[in-house]
């Protein structure tokens, strides 16, 4: 049996995005209230170094005064990943010292301290995820070979998605696996069999899940969210 399957691709670029985001940024988080001109706002492409690193220093401080409000010990550093430029990794230690590590998307932290919501629980949320395993869980130690990476890929990464996925909506049959996609390479799908017209699976590039996997971000969380979409597109919700 052949099963027809729309696909939507998620994809994340981070450069593209914080540059599209850098006016709005100005505008809602410059310490000064100075109003950004017009031109500042189409100038984006532009961003300069020192505006950058502006940004990066604001982004980092406000993460860290965020995880203040529910742990008493905050530590954090800024990586650069090539794939998706910065990202923000916090260290909260829990009341026996022991030590959480959790990475963020700077992207995703800009979106969250312009929502208006409070971030503090948004990004306390996964330490406290994290800490229901007792004795600490700092990032795993990044792949050394590709051959490691595929192994990581292959042993821990869709089992737990696809397992993830069909525990959420069972009894009901779900799609889940590999695929590939012509513009972004291997991918991992779910879906919903059932619905036979329109959009009925959402994909994500492997190496974004791969990535969140590093981070100590449960990579099927990203599915979860596609596949509840689609639900709520469809009425099924």
């Amino acid at each position: 049996m052949v099963i027809k399957l729309s696909i939507s691709i998620i994809s994340v670029q981070a450069t593209e995005w914080y540059d599209r985001k850098w006016g709005e940024y100005k505008m809602n988080m410059k310490m000064n209230n100075e109003t950004t001109s017009e031109e500042e706002n189409n100038n984006q492409e532009t961003m300069s170094e020192e505006n950058m690193v502006e940004l990066l220093k604001a982004v980092h401080h406000n993460g860290i005064v965020s995880l203040k409000k529910h742990f008493k010990e905050v530590q954090g550093q800024v990586l650069n990943l090539d794939a998706y430029g910065p990202v923000f990794v916090y260290h909260v230690k829990d009341d026996s010292d022991d030590v959480y590590s959790c990475g963020f998307f700077l992207r995703e932290l800009v979106a969250r301290f312009q929502s208006g919501n409070d971030p503090a629980i948004w990004m306390a949320s996964f330490f406290f995820e994290l800490m229901k395993i007792k004795g600490g869980k700092t990032l795993p130690e990044p792949a050394t070979s590709e051959d490691e990476a595929k192994a990581i890929i292959d042993n821990v990464l869709v089992p737990k998605c696809i397992q993830e996925v069909r525990e959420e909506f069972a009894p009901e049959e779900v799609h889940a696996g590999l695929g590939w996609n012509q513009e972004y390479g291997p991918i991992f799908e779910a879906g919903f069999p059932a619905i036979k017209e329109g959009n009925n699976v959402c994909a994500f590039p492997l190496h974004l899940l791969f990535t969140h996997l590093q981070l100590n971000r449960d990579p099927s969380e990203l599915l979860l969210q596609g596949l509840y979409k689609i639900r709520k597109e469809h009425g099924m919700d």
